[in-house]
């Protein structure tokens, strides 16, 4: 609109902001500064802080000749951008950011054409756009990408998915480079898992299994070279996490029980092939849990409930109302063991809901005493009061009273994988709305049997 502005940057998101303004389409907006972090100055420091420094820069934006941030200029989609031997390809795809640090696969126009034999889409569909650098993903990069990851042309289809729940507002892609760090989870539903051999039992979270390995390898490359996440700029995790192998649920365990796999909680049908992505900001192993029925074992899982859940209470009451949700990941053992005591997963997260709970001094405590994420020092109790926190969190003044963690049982989210016959479990804490689970349908091509070598 022609108005001087000045955006306030904390100094470690510099890099950041000055990446995303591009994709923002706002090249000439400027930016004012302010030292160190707010978070560790005392008011007086920070007064001392924007007077030195902050104050001349704003008033500099606001008065003075703003420069014009300059758009990269990158290669078209189908432009030989290298030719070289293999080392030579990575070492120039490293110097261009572009790979992981890990050795990637060179895409040639011949290996993308492989990959898009599998599927039935125009290569130069678009399937959305996305921030921070507001690129164009389609069809054509969805495999240039699977190839550089190591993944067979056969998952192309599934890669195609996991685009598609990227590119789903529901998810929020644009906030892949949060503080926390959170790392996305494919978790694969579907006669697709045993056809095309993903690890389901022992070790399903382990690496060394092409398919669980290499499309949970794509998810972070796509990231950095469709989307622009990349560290020390758009990427601004901390510490972060590396991507996660895909953990594909054990199906024949579930029918066995009578359980529904995951993707059916989220709008599939049983036998769908889908795959369901969320970020979780970590987890936490539950080993040995015993018992000669379900009860037993609940007090264990909602403790490690309980205990992996820190300051993304923030998501229950906070930042969001009502969009945390855990994950729980039980071996087969464990979930048949829970279906022979008459219980449905319903059931489990029922008795979860009932037993997850602190607290409401604990609760407190994380989103407002021990974070800034909550300003200001009232209750549980008051904000329902006033109308912003759901009753269940108000139901009394007392401060040792016990409130849960989610708002409703089925926000607890269930998945049974791993190693069958050993009683361990484990469990994700989740990042809200910055990464809210998303399912998407796999969509095979029509002439899929005959692609894989078998019989129509």
């Amino acid at each position: 609109m022609g108005i001087p502005t000045a955006s306030l940057v904390c100094e470690g998101f510099v890099g950041q902001a000055r990446s995303t303004v591009v994709g923002l389409g706002f090249p000439t907006l400027t930016l004012a500064v302010l030292p160190g972090h707010v978070d560790v100055q005392s008011a007086e420091e920070m007064r001392a802080n924007v007077l030195r420094q902050t104050l001349d820069q704003v008033i500099v934006a606001l008065t003075g000749d703003t420069e014009t941030a300059v758009p990269l200029q990158e290669p078209s989609a189908r432009e030989i951008v290298f030719e070289g031997t293999f080392e030579d390809v990575n070492r120039f795809f490293i110097e261009n950011e572009w790979s992981d640090g890990l050795p990637i696969f060179p895409p040639t126009p011949e290996k993308i054409g492989e990959f898009l034999a599998f599927t039935d889409r125009d290569p130069n569909e678009e399937l959305g756009r996305m921030l921070p650098d507001n690129r164009s993903a389609t069809i054509w990069n969805v495999a240039v990408n699977g190839v550089m990851a190591g993944c067979r042309p056969e998952y192309m289809p599934i890669l195609i998915a996991c685009v598609e729940a990227m590119c789903d507002p529901h998810y929020g892609v644009e906030h892949s480079g949060n503080t926390p760090g959170a790392e996305t989870l494919i978790i694969l539903n579907g006669p697709i898992i045993k056809e095309l051999g993903f690890n389901y039992e022992q070790g399903a979270l382990r690496d060394g299994f092409q398919a669980n390995t290499t499309i949970g390898r794509f998810w972070r490359l796509y990231l950095r070279n469709v989307t622009g996440f990349l560290p020390h700029q758009t990427d601004k995790g901390t510490f972060g996490n590396t991507w996660r192998v895909v953990l594909a649920e054990n199906e024949d365990a579930l029918a066995k029980i009578g359980w529904k796999p995951l993707a059916a909680d989220y709008g599939c049908e049983v036998g769908d092939n889908a795959i369901t992505v969320a970020r979780y900001t970590g987890e936490k192993v539950m080993i040995c849990v015993t018992g000669s029925g379900a009860e037993d074992m609940m007090p264990y899982m909602a403790r490690s409930l309980v205990n992996q859940t820190t300051w993304e209470l923030t998501f229950t009451f906070g930042i969001a109302i009502g969009l945390y949700r855990p994950l729980v990941v039980i071996s087969p053992v464990i979930a048949e063991l829970i279906a022979k005591s008459g219980w449905s997963k319903r059931d489990l997260q029922q008795r979860l809901f009932e037993l997850a709970r602190i607290p409401a001094r604990e609760f407190e405590q994380f989103i407002m005493d021990w974070t800034n994420i909550v300003p200001g020092k009232r209750t549980l109790y008051d904000y329902v009061r006033m109308g912003k926190a759901p009753k269940i969190l108000g139901e009394s003044r007392d401060p040792n009273r016990l409130v849960p963690i989610v708002l409703e049982p089925e926000h607890i989210m269930i998945a049974v994988s791993g190693d069958p016959l050993r009683t361990n479990g484990i469990v994700f804490s989740h990042n809200g709305q910055l990464g809210f689970p998303t399912t998407k349908k796999i969509v095979l091509p029509k002439d899929w049997k005959k692609l894989m070598g078998r019989p129509g």
